[in-house]
């Protein structure tokens, strides 16, 4: 039997009956085996033997050097198409397969998929940079409350135009559109606030502001993510899950909607105003749909019980959605 790492071993020779000379009749000569990793390719960035397609040691993929175009175009193709594909997979599942990638993430399948937090942190920048680069109709709302002990009634809407009449000053189209009458909870701080804002929306369109609250957008929604699965564990008690299993969940539903609401907010612009509304409706109804789908297969309970699960969970997702933006609202008024 050769030995595996190399070395040197004995070959024995033939006995022959013909002549020849005293080195040819020895009992054998000596051959230096070839070392098996003689003939296993290193890697070029750190050098270690490199068995199959990718590096143990830096990850980085075995392959030969560019040294043509038609080589540096292959492998760009390649780079798209095949080296990526986890991305068109994570992107194809986290669009049309509810729970799928919580489910697999779970079960430990994970190599061929991105990684959660990752692709939640991308899209989420993702849609918030495609709503601030799409043109935005700004206008100055008036909103008249009055608290008493049994009701809160909250007058009309009114747009008020911005654009400074014939002879207003812009100090006077301040004046004159920035009169916030607000009789809500703490109204000694909420007025002066609004009329700050308001003032900032007539003299730059709200462009600042607008910065702002989309700057600190994304942070304030991934704040929010805990909140919900502390919601989330609560209703799933029994059997007992790990807190990070429901943060998990929220984090792969939370990207499924920044994905859905950046292409339908890319596709409004482009699509006939009457196939944009059919769009919108059709996509605002598949997010509770996609939700449904997603509590029963991750959490395997019935209709009926994630369906109630769901009303609530709906409730609890509206207060805090609304308190979270109502929050990132002061403070981009606040600092802007």
């Amino acid at each position: 039997m050769l030995p595996e790492t190399g070395g040197t071993v004995a070959v024995p020779q033939p006995s022959s009956g013909s002549a020849g000379t005293a080195a040819e009749s020895g009992a054998g000569r000596a051959v230096q085996l070839p070392h098996p990793q003689d003939s296993i390719p290193l890697c070029a960035n750190c050098g270690t033997a490199v068995p199959l397609a990718y590096c143990g040691n830096c990850g980085q993929r075995r392959g030969a050097e560019v040294h043509s175009l038609w080589h540096f175009a292959r492998e760009a193709t390649e780079d798209l198409t095949h080296a990526d594909s986890r991305l068109w997979r994570t992107l194809a599942g986290l669009m049309f397969r509810p729970g799928f990638l919580t489910c697999e993430f779970l079960a430990g399948h994970r190599a061929r998929y991105l990684p959660p937090l990752r692709l939640y942190l991308v899209l989420s920048v993702v849609f918030f940079l495609v709503i601030g680069a799409l043109p935005q109709e700004t206008r100055v709302v008036r909103v008249s409350t009055k608290l008493d002990t049994s009701t809160v009634t909250v007058a009309p809407v009114q747009s008020i135009d911005l654009t400074p009449r014939p002879g207003e000053t812009p100090q006077q189209t301040q004046q004159r559109v920035c009169d916030p009458h607000f009789n809500g909870p703490a109204k000694s701080f909420m007025s002066p606030l609004l009329r700050k804002g308001c003032h900032a929306m007539v003299q730059d369109g709200g462009r600042n502001i607008r910065e702002v609250f989309l700057h600190n957008a994304p942070r304030a929604m991934f704040l929010f993510l805990p909140v919900l699965a502390i919601v989330m564990r609560g209703m799933y008690w029994r059997p007992r899950r790990y807190y990070v299993e429901h943060l998990l969940f929220f984090i792969h539903n939370h990207a499924f909607a920044f994905l859905l609401l950046t292409l339908l907010a890319l596709l409004t612009q482009v699509l006939p105003e009457s196939a944009g509304d059919t769009l919108t409706l059709t996509a605002w109804l598949y997010i509770p749909y996609y939700l449904f789908v997603a509590m029963r297969r991750v959490y395997r309970q019935g209709r009926a019980r994630t369906a109630a699960k769901l009303i609530v969970l709906s409730f609890a997702y509206l207060i805090g959605l609304a308190l979270t933006i109502g929050l990132i609202g002061v403070y981009s008024v606040w600092t802007s």
